[in-house]
């Protein structure tokens, strides 16, 4: 099983804080689906973020190519949620 996770933001901080929460995510996860692979990728340049959402300030999260998540950091337990409608669909 194997999740595509792009985390969109022009500051390495708030990258770095979305990141830990996916992975914590994925660790949490972990005994239900222990065969579940993250793929994660950084969207940092703005011409970039710009064609997916018009908010670059703060952090922005999709999964599975579907924007689940737009200037705010998302908690660990909503992540879980949008890990678990992937592997779902």
């Amino acid at each position: 099983m194997k999740i595509g996770v792009k985390i969109l933001g022009s500051k390495t901080p708030q990258r770095y804080a979305v990141r830990r929460a996916v992975l914590a995510a994925q660790s949490a996860l972990g005994m239900e689906y222990p065969d579940l692979l993250i793929d994660i990728s950084e969207v940092r340049d703005l011409v970039e973020i710009e064609k997916i959402t018009p908010v670059f300030i703060y952090p922005s999260l999709i999964v599975n190519d579907r924007l689940v998540c737009v200037g705010r950091f998302p908690r660990k337990d909503e992540i879980i949620v949008w890990f678990q409608q992937a592997l779902e669909s």
